[in-house]
């Protein structure tokens, strides 16, 4: 069984930054392409950012994109997202999720992905 675990949240003012991890256990987190969601009170989750199995390819959703960073470290088993700039907008719980698809691209879609974390809230102030 995967376990993926959140970590890095907090409060912190506008114009602030965090930096979250995820670690996911097990032997083969290369093999899977990794993505960040996040979940506000009363709307849907929706997709932050994905990144590739090899980390080569990456995408971010227009709300973050140019202040958000996600990266990983294949050898540490952990998935990263570096937020700056941040916004009260940006105030959610975060989740890191792996997608079990065979190829080597990212994905953006909830469906594409199994497992989940328990989420870590971050909450950005005015």
């Amino acid at each position: 069984q995967v376990q993926l675990v959140e970590s890095g949240g907090g409060l912190v003012q506008a114009g602030g930054s965090l930096r979250l991890s995820c670690a996911a256990s097990g032997r083969t987190f290369s093999s899977y392409a990794m993505g960040w969601f996040r979940q506000a009170p009363g709307k849907e989750r929706e997709f932050v950012a994905a990144i590739s199995r090899s980390g080569g390819n990456i995408y971010y959703a227009d709300s973050v994109k140019g202040r958000f960073t996600i990266s990983r470290g294949n050898a540490k088993n952990t998935v990263y997202l570096q937020m700056n700039s941040l916004k009260p907008d940006d105030t959610a719980v975060y989740y890191c999720a792996r997608a079990p698809g065979s190829g080597s691209g990212y994905y953006t879609s909830l469906d594409d992905y199994d497992f989940w974390g328990q989420g870590t809230q971050v909450t950005v102030s005015s």
